[in-house]
């Protein structure tokens, strides 16, 4: 579209007012300029520097136990059964039929529902119990055996989402339906970053061994929604190019960029004065952090310094780009350098069939890696500081899908009750938290639904879930949401 004629789109009554008055677009800018020291107007490259940068005023609301959140989602439900939650009952049980008295009138997914049975399965292997608190896992899982000392096991999450896409949205978003800001881009709005050379929050995402292709992972699940889209997740990919369209064109220099985005930044700015767009000084910011990330970005990636130890201890899987090895090991350089909030997504836990084949691999996939992740972070001094988040949207049945005995045979989705964990940044070590029953089918004691983890965490970060909030339609809207949710103060320092 010609530029007059753009502009002229732009025309409404309320731009109209504005410029015939010379108020509402001013105000609008105005804002944004008082809102300078908080980090929410664009920054030159020369004045990004240390310390924090964004936020809002009077964030943190106490003093934080964690500076950062890295999170480790297992997307398509992991199976809580087989990894962390054995019980008598099941070995007991095995073949039989789980007792109506259990299984009640729980909604099941149409892919079981019309079963005429619901034989149980006990998990695949068998386990032992590690750490301070003698916490059942799975010998699929040695290496994070090796590290149950530091992780605060919760057996009692909950969540009513059964399918995968408002289950893995309300997790990210702590709403089921699509356009709720992440909970990464609510960290990066509230509190900002320590390093303004990299996004405040970055996600990657890996494809497991399990069931491949996984189900999809939306970028929307580090979308910022409602908040300002500078507080939107950036998605690093594998590769010689973890950024498109990061570096300059040919015969383009770095200097001359420079001076192309500081004209540019008058430009809109004076763009913004005009419209009252805060979306206008937004792209500036964008522009800016490309700018930042153009140097930033290939120091990041290069593992080249890393030593031998290092890498040995994540596993051979680390030399590759995008596997799951390899991202735990960038996760581990972006925390140590203040990225706020770093999520890693890991597909093909989506085990409906032959699991006895598929879980193990999953298994691999992520073992080593992980307690290399825990071991390298204590070693840095980066755990005391830095809350680490395993889990996934929801856990699996006890009773098999299919054809008991088949190989063919699997697990369907479970929202009652899951197992996920969490280390360091305020949280107590080597302890189990929440019980299931007998068939771990059921919440038996201490439960913590999906907003108490919301809370929880923004708790670590010194953040009240009550207060932090954000005016959309009319509410103030917060990731908690409107329903009841608490603290679990049980479980932390």
């Amino acid at each position: 579209m010609h530029p007059y004629y753009e502009a002229l789109a732009h025309q409404t009554r309320r731009t109209f007012l504005g410029q015939s008055v010379g108020g509402i677009g001013g105000i609008a800018l105005g804002g944004f300029l008082t809102g300078a020291a908080n980090g929410e107007t664009a920054r030159s490259g020369a004045d990004a520097g240390a310390g924090i940068v964004g936020g809002l005023p009077g964030l943190p609301h106490f003093a934080p136990k964690a500076k950062r959140v890295l999170c480790l989602f297992q997307s398509e439900g992991l199976s809580h059964v087989d990894l962390f939650d054995d019980k008598p009952a099941l070995h007991e049980f095995e073949g039989k039929d789980l007792p109506p008295s259990v299984k009640g009138e729980q909604r099941l997914t149409g892919m079981t529902s019309g079963q005429k049975g619901y034989p149980v399965l006990p998990p695949l292997l068998p386990g032992k119990k590690c750490g301070p608190a003698g916490t059942w896992i799975s010998d699929l899982l040695p290496h994070l055996q090796g590290v149950a000392e530091h992780l605060c096991i919760v057996k009692s999450l909950h969540t009513e989402a059964i399918n995968h896409d408002p289950g893995v949205t309300y997790f990210n978003t702590g709403n089921q339906q699509p356009g709720y800001a992440s909970m990464g881009s609510w960290v990066s709005y509230g509190l900002g970053t320590e390093n303004a050379n990299l996004p405040a929050f970055i996600a990657m995402v890996s494809q497991g061994t399990g069931k491949n292709p996984g189900q999809p992972i939306y970028s929307r699940l580090w979308g910022s929604g409602f908040l300002p889209s500078s507080h939107q997740g950036v998605g690093l990919r594998p590769g010689q190019n973890p950024v498109l369209f990061l570096d300059n064109p040919p015969g383009v220099t770095r200097e001359q960029r420079r001076d192309l985005l500081d004209d540019l930044a008058v430009l809109n700015e004076l763009r913004a004065k005009e419209l009252g767009d805060p979306e206008t000084l937004t792209r500036v910011k964008a522009y800016e952090m490309a700018y930042r990330m153009q140097a930033s970005v290939p120091e990041l990636t290069d593992v080249s310094g890393e030593t031998a130890a290092t890498l040995d201890s994540y596993g051979p899987e680390v030399q590759r780009p995008g596997s799951y090895a390899a991202n735990c090991l960038l996760a581990r350089r972006l925390l140590e350098r203040g990225v706020r909030f770093v999520q890693l997504f890991h597909r093909g836990w989506d085990q409906h069939i032959a699991i006895k084949r598929q879980l193990p691999n999953q298994c691999r996939d992520i073992d080593q890696a992980t307690a290399a992740l825990i071991r390298d972070l204590v070693q840095r001094d980066l755990l005391k500081d830095t809350l680490v988040v395993f889990a996934t949207e929801f856990g699996r049945t006890v009773f098999s899908q299919g054809k008991f005995g088949d190989p063919g045979m699997g697990r369907d989705h479970h929202g009652r009750c899951f197992s996920i964990w969490l280390a360091g940044g305020g949280v107590k070590p080597g302890i189990e938290y929440g019980k299931t029953d007998d068939f771990c089918y059921n919440v038996a004691e201490n439960p913590v639904h999906l907003r108490d983890l919301h809370a929880t965490m923004l708790h670590c970060l010194g953040v009240d879930h009550t207060r932090f909030t954000h005016k959309f339609r009319g509410l103030n809207v917060r990731l908690t949401g409107v329903e009841e949710s608490r603290v679990v103060q049980e479980i932390l320092v």
